[in-house]
């Protein structure tokens, strides 16, 4: 059974992420994220939609360093159902979050500067060395090809 269930939001930061650690050391950041539907005659009328959406390890950190409330971000993942029974009242609770695999700013009316991270390995492409790789050289017209 597949279980492709990706979205992708369009919408501002409500808050500051939030970087935290687990006991084993693994970063994790909370973001909220909301976008205004328009609807009704002429589009006249707004409704609000609140999101919770979580990153993991290197993507958290990053969040929590480039991210801050306000900002329109793109955020693609996939969705998380919860429930549990509420201690106080007995009743069943849900919640729906969205678990992100990228979180990127977004560049319809703004401008971001990128600066690529140094990685350890351990995913597709990574070197496995710490040390930053060199630039490609400039492309020269002048140059043979062989």
């Amino acid at each position: 059974m597949a279980f492709d269930n990706n979205i992708v939001i369009v919408g501002n930061l409500t808050r500051d992420p939030e970087l935290r650690f687990t006991q084993s050391g693994v970063p994790v950041c909370s973001l909220g994220v909301a976008w205004n539907q328009r609807s009704g005659p002429n589009g006249g009328e707004d409704k609000s939609h609140f999101f919770n959406v979580t990153c993991w390890r290197d993507l958290a950190e990053n969040c929590a360093a480039s991210l801050s409330k306000g900002m329109r971000v793109v955020v693609y993942g996939r969705m998380d159902y919860s429930s549990w029974e509420d201690r106080d009242s007995g009743q069943t609770r849900s919640k729906v979050e969205i678990q992100a695999d990228e979180v990127s700013p977004s560049l319809k009316w703004a401008t971001a500067e990128v600066n690529r991270q140094e990685r350890s390995g351990g995913d597709f492409g990574g070197s496995s060395s710490s040390a930053a790789q060199p630039a490609a050289p400039a492309y020269d017209p002048n140059e043979e090809p062989f």
